[in-house]
């Protein structure tokens, strides 16, 4: 089957009902999904599927073939980070890291549906993801500047 991920038509042999992320990390070498739970429920696995924010763990491959993909890696670069991106750099939102990809996707998409979101739905955007090294309120604080650098706070 052919992905669209990041840009780019990738070809891939897989069943249909392979999860996602194994087919990211395992045949397209992209680590910015994060294997946590398998289930779910942590969201250190989502990606973007056409601008929403979904768990690659528990997405069977198939049901995204022809869609567009975009991991951690496809929204910016070192050279030119994605607001989001930026604004978790500049508000030192990680302490191990592990839970940022699905922070910063789930941004991307809150942004991209809603580019001035209020506190309550930044807290409900970010609601199901977890982070175990307790930098809420540093993420809290990246969102805000992602709002402030995406030009809708200002």
């Amino acid at each position: 089957m052919t992905l669209a991920v990041n840009g780019h038509a990738r070809t891939v042999e897989a069943s249909p009902a392979t999860p996602l992320i194994y087919i990211l990390r395992n045949d397209f070498a992209l680590n910015g999904p994060k294997f946590g739970c398998g289930l779910g429920e942590c969201g250190a696995c989502a990606v973007l599927v056409g601008g929403r924010s979904i768990r690659s763990c528990t997405t069977a491959v198939g049901t995204v073939e022809g869609r567009e993909i975009t991991t951690l890696e496809g929204l910016g670069s070192a050279a030119a980070p994605h607001p989001v991106q930026r604004a978790f750099i500049e508000m030192q939102a990680a302490q191990c890291g592990y839970c940022l990809n699905g922070m910063i996707i789930a941004t991307a998409a809150l942004l991209g549906r809603n580019p001035a979101p209020d506190e309550a739905e930044i807290r409900q955007a970010l609601a199901r993801h977890l982070c175990r090294c307790g930098t809420h309120v540093e993420i809290l604080a990246a969102v805000r500047r992602a709002v402030e650098l995406s030009g809708a706070g200002a």
